[in-house]
């Protein structure tokens, strides 16, 4: 038992089905419960994008907010510290005095990469660490996570017949530290955006209870490619993505919903997403730093350029395309966009306007409110021809797309996709002006 641990809350802000939070829990004796918001993520950074944009931010400072009301009612506090994670680390283990720091896994690289110099840097406390965002622990999988079969297809066929776990009740903390007189920082504000999403532990819950309230999930399967409409995707998402639910919890859910309305193939689609989250988490673990880079995991650089106007115009919603412009206005708008469109305007960066998967793959961490690291480049590579796809990039024919996702243009109308200006380049390939 030690007498005093801190528990770093980072992508899993919720006390529900916390394994880490459960583990930190049973094993202390006074808790120091932290979230830090590093600035870093307000700057543009490598593709001229933020690592946080205005939509997710929102949602994360709701989820805060509602973490921080959930652990008041079990006599806990939460600390909000703004800065740099290494520094802040330091600055609280100076301060406050402890014996073990825990946290639960991230399957970003430059997470665990943290954690593992904190480690080094501070060899006489004790780390600890849980999965609390994956469906099965690692011990769980049929395989190690080194030899982590190199398609979803593969991947499902192993681990779909696995049992999974249910989702644990909420963990009794210990009290805060006794000596714990710091004030929380100050965070930078945004305006609230209207996308429907309302970020915390309990809007999740609400948000699951709404869904599966009705027959939503048994038609799942027959709407999922709708480009707009709340009903017509689960919007899980969002929560997942920052920890505010378990997919646990949510696969209890479904399996209630089923035991009670009947499971068809809508439902089963709906574990099968999981399940493609699921891999492209234990993905993030095994590739780590490849996530990011341009040849992927396959490490076979594809054949592109850099056009700034294409760029430019592709963030924007004004590219020769009204399907893909339709899409792009309202992620912008919204900070969403339906799986199908996703794939759309990922096909037309990497395809039609032949540009590095990065900057897009980066574009959607600034703007989605959904953002999931190990996801959100898998998925990137994936479709750019370098991930774990095995017949290589995918192309969409967008003209056909759109006569079966939007034959009347009612979405392409809603979000004036139709609107946009020529030429697509201002300059050719040797950087000569365009004329009209």
């Amino acid at each position: 038992m030690f007498k005093s641990s801190l528990f770093w809350f980072q992508n899993d802000l919720r006390v529900q089905d916390n394994p880490a939070l459960m583990q930190a829990a049973s094993q202390s004796e006074r808790l120091l419960c932290l979230v830090i918001i590093d600035p870093s993520q307000f700057r543009p950074g490598r593709y001229s994008t933020k690592a946080l944009g205005a939509a997710r931010w929102r949602f994360l400072q709701q989820s805060i907010t509602d973490l921080q009301a959930t652990l008041a009612t079990q006599g806990q506090q939460l600390l909000i510290r703004v800065g740099q994670p290494m520094q802040v680390m330091a600055e609280l283990i100076t301060e406050v005095g402890m014996d073990a720091v825990f946290s639960s896994y991230h399957p970003g690289h430059y997470e665990r990469h943290r954690w593992e110099l904190l480690q080094q840097r501070y060899p006489y406390l004790h780390w600890q660490q849980a999965h609390s965002n994956t469906l099965f622990d690692a011990a769980e999988l049929p395989f190690s996570i080194s030899e982590l079969p190199d398609s979803f297809s593969k991947f499902r066929r192993k681990v779909e017949g696995l049992p999974v776990p249910a989702a644990t009740a909420a963990a009794k903390l210990p009290p805060p530290p006794g000596n714990l007189r710091l004030a929380n920082d100050t965070t930078p504000t945004t305006g609230r955006l209207d996308n429907g999403f309302s970020g915390g532990e309990r809007a999740a819950h609400e948000h699951l209870q709404s869904y599966f309230s009705e027959a939503h999930a048994s038609e799942y399967k027959e709407v999922r490619n709708e480009l707009d409409g709340w009903r017509n995707s689960t919007k899980f998402s969002a929560w997942l993505a920052t920890g505010c639910v378990s997919p646990r919890t949510v696969y209890d859910y479904l399996k209630a919903y089923e035991q009670r309305a009947g499971a068809n193939d809508s439902t089963y689609w709906i574990y099968f997403e999981l399940l493609w989250r699921e891999y492209f988490h234990w993905y993030g673990y095994r590739y780590g730093q490849s996530l990011f880079a341009f040849g992927g995991i396959k490490q076979s650089s594809p054949s592109t350029s850099f056009y700034p106007t294409r760029f430019q115009k592709w963030c924007s919603g004004n590219t020769p395309y009204p399907i893909v412009n339709a899409c792009m206005k309202q992620l912008n708008a919204t900070g969403f966009m339906s799986n199908r469109g996703r794939q759309l305007v990922a096909s037309c960066l990497v395809n039609e306007l032949e540009l590095d998967w990065r900057y897009g793959a980066a574009y959607f961490e600034q703007q989605l409110v959904d953002y999931d690291v190990a996801s959100n480049w898998g998925n990137w590579q994936y479709l750019a021809g370098v991930g774990a796809d095995p017949r290589g990039k995918r192309w969409f024919d967008l003209a056909k797309q759109t006569q079966l996702y939007d034959p009347q243009h009612a979405f392409i109308e809603r979000w004036q996709g139709q609107q946009h200006s020529m030429p697509l380049d201002d300059v050719d390939a040797a950087d000569w002006p365009v004329s009209d």
